[in-house]
């Protein structure tokens, strides 16, 4: 979709946007002359916020940069039933420390992006307002909405059709959501296209609430390292705003090329000129390009030193096929030992399932003997090196 006509504040903000609902709303509410609040809701699900949450963070920090105001939502509330979003069954429940816990560093990690300033940035916790709610309160929301509208939803029908269960409590999540806009008086909701479906209720409630209908506008979902997925930690394809500069070098240098044009949009402010010469072989071999999106992207998390060091480490370690100069050695205090086990104790992988992925992908070596046997014994004699994919390799020691 081609923006050229737009002023370039605004076409600055719809680089890389897939959808926006609608454009002339946001023309509109531009055109106000005073700070809109900039909504973004986050479930504190996992501890990590990755690569893929950083697109949309990235967008918020573009408004803040032309004078408005982020509202960022922990869904502390929300996170106890869970978002069904693209989910074939019932999401497990979290236990109210586990939401505590992944909560409090989502800030941290917000903050390496966005502008925390007090005249820019607002953080609500819909607990705030949710928790508050009572029987009579919650019937009154879900009479604003249809079981028919509920069922549209793709993922909905396909469980109606598959006689799989979808809880009563599974609907009321778009409707969570959709409180919140009104609560907090959303300007703009951003969010992934998979969040399309959550955000326009939004945008139905506000209006239904008297109040001026937010702007829905989606972001395309970030594909994984695996070049197929969308990027995920339960899938191990991720890239964390929290991985050292070596690793989240390494991690974007080994993305499939063709992945490079959507990095470069959605998680770099290079101008489109800049990046047209980068993904033009004529102009830039793809390895020279690739460095340039790797460097950029540690850059923004960590600093150019930092940047600088871990390409020159990439190189050493796989252009010269050298072990890294900060090989790090683990204590082992059982052998023999279960291989996975051990890629689990060093830190290599998070659950046993993701452990035996990757001995059943041929990804992982002791001392460049390839291990495929996810049963495998590991007895340890002497100091062995540990090789996990490309990027992780430690000393294992007993």
């Amino acid at each position: 979709m081609s923006h050229i006509a737009e002023p370039q504040p605004l076409r600055d903000l719809l680089r890389g946007v897939e959808q926006t609902y609608s454009l002339d709303d946001l023309r509109r509410k531009l055109a106000l002359k005073r700070p809109l609040r900039i909504k973004l809701g986050m479930d504190p699900t996992a501890p990590d916020i990755h690569l893929g949450h950083s697109v949309v963070l990235r967008k918020m920090r573009q408004f803040q940069d032309l004078g408005h105001t982020a509202v960022l939502i922990i869904g502390d509330y929300t996170a106890r039933i869970g978002d069904p979003t693209g989910r074939d069954a019932t999401r497990p429940v979290l236990d109210e420390s586990a939401i505590q816990q992944n909560a409090q560093t989502y800030l941290d990690q917000a903050g390496t992006i966005l502008d925390l300033s007090p005249d820019k940035f607002e953080l609500r916790y819909n607990s705030e307002w949710l928790g508050k709610l009572n029987f009579a309160d919650v019937l009154n929301l879900t009479g604003q909405f249809t079981v028919q509208q509920m069922l549209h939803r793709d993922n909905f029908k396909k469980r109606m059709a598959d006689g799989t269960e979808i809880q009563l409590a599974e609907f009321m999540y778009p409707l969570m959501q959709a409180y919140d806009s009104v609560v907090v008086k959303a300007d703009v909701e951003l969010g992934g296209t998979d969040q399309t479906f959550n955000n326009l209720r939004g945008r139905d409630l506000m209006g239904k609430s008297n109040l001026d209908p937010q702007v829905v506008m989606v972001m395309p979902i970030l594909v994984g390292l695996d070049g197929t997925q969308k990027m995920s930690k339960s899938k191990g394809n991720y890239v964390a705003v929290r991985d050292q500069p070596n690793d989240m070098y390494g991690k974007v240098m080994s993305i499939p090329d063709e992945l490079m044009s959507n990095y470069y949009e959605l998680l770099t402010p290079l101008s489109t000129d800049r990046i047209t010469s980068l993904l033009d072989p004529e102009q830039t071999h793809p390895r020279e390009a690739k460095d340039v999106l790797a460097r950029v992207i540690v850059e923004e998390f960590h600093d150019p030193n930092a940047a600088n060091h871990a390409a020159e480490e990439f190189k050493r370690r796989f252009s010269e096929n050298k072990l890294p100069e900060d090989l790090e050695t683990k204590t082992i205090d059982e052998s023999p030992i279960g291989i996975l086990n051990l890629i689990t104790r060093v830190g290599f992988a998070s659950t046993n399932s993701e452990a035996r992925r990757l001995v059943q992908q041929s990804a992982v070596s002791l001392d460049d003997e390839k291990i495929t046997d996810p049963k495998a014994q590991i007895t340890l004699d002497s100091p062995a090196i540990l090789r996990v994919g490309k990027r992780r390799v430690c000393r294992i020691t007993k």
